[in-house]
């Protein structure tokens, strides 16, 4: 299927979802919020699909919210949703989407990512990001507004209060090596290797057990709010699971072979 605002191919097991808005920065818009929930649930359907690579057009990655049809919102309120309608039912949906779809989801962060742009990088399973990338997490509290679409539950998991409230507040562009020293990427590299990167990572997971890969993700983002106790009867519970798929026994033979 053709998209206005996005590219989307499937290749070897791998989709890669490019925002296509340059001239924008890739920002959001009413037609990209229903192009990328229809490009996430192909993903989530599909079971050619083992991996799922999301990353922008351009200079940037995504800018969050086009502030032009936020404008029109204003100007126009007895016509439109609120903002908080707007969220619950464009952005949430796309976060809860790429958390709760069992296959992983790698951020190859070629530029700048603002506001929701962040929130969607932080929402994938893996980042990578461009040494001349950055965060601009302030980007709310400079009109006013707060970091939504996950943005106040992924900050301070992967990078800690303080440092949650710094970068919402105090840092104007957040840097890559920054980024990477406070865990909120994976890797940084030049700008000519983030896709590069992004692909051998995703060439790796695709040869990984698939239902092993979705019960890990499952285990992880449900050990978030978990005691250790719920985690370890959690963990029980998906293990037996695993352990019932053909997967395991064969990869289990497969071992013994070779070290017989």
């Amino acid at each position: 299927m053709a998209y206005e605002t996005l590219l989307y191919e499937v290749q070897n097991g791998i989709a890669t979802i490019t925002l296509n808005r340059p001239d924008v920065l890739n920002a959001f818009n009413e037609q990209m919020f229903r192009e990328l929930q229809d490009v996430l649930r192909a993903v989530e359907r599909d079971e050619a699909v083992r991996v799922a690579i999301v990353t922008g057009a351009g200079r940037g990655f995504c800018a969050g919210q086009d502030l032009a049809e936020m404008q029109a919102r204003y100007e126009r309120p007895e016509e439109t949703m609120s903002i908080g309608e707007h969220l619950r039912s464009r952005y949430n949906p796309l976060i809860l989407r790429i958390r709760n779809t069992e296959k992983p989801f790698i951020a190859a962060i070629n530029g700048v990512a603002a506001g929701a742009g962040c929130s969607l990088a932080l929402a994938c399973d893996l980042r990578v990001m461009a040494e001349t990338a950055s965060f601009v997490f302030n980007a709310f509290a400079k009109i006013a507004l707060i970091p939504d679409s996950g943005s106040t539950w992924f900050l301070p998991h992967l990078a800690g209060y303080a440092r949650a409230f710094e970068a919402a507040t105090l840092i104007d562009r957040l840097d890559a090596s920054r980024a990477l020293a406070w865990g909120l990427v994976n890797a940084v590299v030049p700008p000519d290797q983030v896709m590069p990167t992004a692909q051998e990572w995703a060439a790796r997971l695709r040869e990984l057990p698939a239902r092993a890969v979705g019960f890990l993700k499952r285990a992880l983002n449900r050990a978030l709010t978990f005691t250790l106790e719920q985690s370890l009867d959690y963990e029980a519970y998906l293990q037996e699971m695993a352990a019932r798929t053909p997967d395991h026994r064969e990869r289990v033979e497969a071992f013994l072979r070779r070290r017989g």
